[in-house]
């Protein structure tokens, strides 16, 4: 099985841009691929930004004006990881159109630019939002699934996908896209990290009878790892992967593992399924019940078999890590 290392020998010498490089997987990335001894550039948005980190380039706003020139000399490959991310509390009045226009004219300006100055290999990372907000438990999304994004963001993502083809058909150039679910991992924020301080602060969760759902998540060593190996793999190049830790599961079986990892073990007490999906109801968080409650499952068999990939670290493995980076 790949380590990320597949074909590595023959594209080290290869200069490969990754952009969103501040960003919680741009961050990681970088690190591995400087592990790696790989030639690298990074793009940031401020120049402040840019002092912190040597060799960064300072792209300014990203949306359909942004000038990759800068930034591409010399690439032969790019890591599309800059993006507008799911807002807790969006304020803008229209969502759809922000995030179309740092999501996808964005990525359009970017992957013409790459097009015209020979990049080979534009990987995108996208989201299963493409795919859909929930599976059924037992029926996971594939990556050749017809998309059904539902909200603002999966929208601009599955645009951004579509520009990229287009482009790839057009120009020559060589599009990856992969579409993880929940990533996790140190420094993860949002809700993630707010289970793990419950569980480290020992408050009673309601959840212990949530055991039939099924969740897909993907640790950011495994996430780093699989985009490590599509940089490299032949058998990469204009497809689609779906990636996760390739055990799923339930939220009442995530909690308690989490619980383990920290040495805080879940206090979970038992309500009703039902009664926690009415209580959400009245309190207007449907979107919390069906996160916690509900299914999202990814079958990972093509990523498996046309790149001999197997996520190289295990769930209890990448949930000590998280729990050790965090608590530090």
């Amino acid at each position: 099985m790949s380590t990320g290392l597949s074909g590595e020998k023959h594209c080290n010498r290869m200069t490969i841009l990754v952009t969103g490089a501040n960003g919680f997987v741009g961050s990681a990335l970088c690190a591995r691929l400087e592990q790696q001894a790989r030639t690298f550039r990074a793009t940031v948005r401020t120049t402040q930004q840019a002092q912190h980190r040597p060799g960064a380039v300072a792209v300014g706003e990203i949306d359909g004006q942004t000038d990759w020139a800068d930034a591409l000399q010399g690439v032969q490959q790019v890591v599309h990881l800059a993006a507008r991310v799911h807002v807790v509390q969006e304020r803008n009045s229209d969502p759809l159109a922000e995030f179309c226009r740092v999501n996808v004219e964005g990525t359009v300006k970017l992957a013409r630019q790459a097009a015209e100055r020979g990049v080979r290999r534009l990987l995108f990372v996208s989201s299963v939002k493409v795919n859909g907000q929930s599976t059924s438990a037992g029926h996971p999304f594939t990556a050749d699934d017809a998309p059904a994004p539902e909200d603002p963001y999966g929208v601009s993502k599955h645009e951004a996908e579509q520009a990229l083809r287009r482009i790839a058909v057009e120009t020559g150039m060589e599009v990856v896209i992969v579409r993880p679910p929940l990533v996790y991992g140190p420094g993860v924020k949002a809700n993630f990290d707010a289970m793990m301080r419950w569980l480290a602060r020992g408050i009673p969760l309601p959840l212990a009878a949530v055991t039939e759902n099924r969740r897909s998540l993907v640790a950011l060593d495994n996430l780093v790892d699989l985009l490590v190996t599509c940089l490299s793999h032949p058998a990469a190049a204009d497809q689609t992967f779906l990636v996760s830790d390739g055990e799923d599961l339930s939220t009442a079986a995530l909690l308690k593992r989490m619980g383990e990892a920290q040495g805080t073990p879940a206090r979970l007490f038992y309500m009703p399924v039902a009664a926690l999906r009415l209580g959400a109801a009245v309190l207007g968080k449907q979107g919390v019940y069906e996160r916690l409650c509900g299914s999202l499952q990814v079958d990972i068999g093509k990523t498996r078999q046309l790149l001999d990939w197997a996520p190289p670290v295990s769930v209890d493995e990448s949930l000590r890590h998280a729990a050790q980076r965090s608590n530090a």
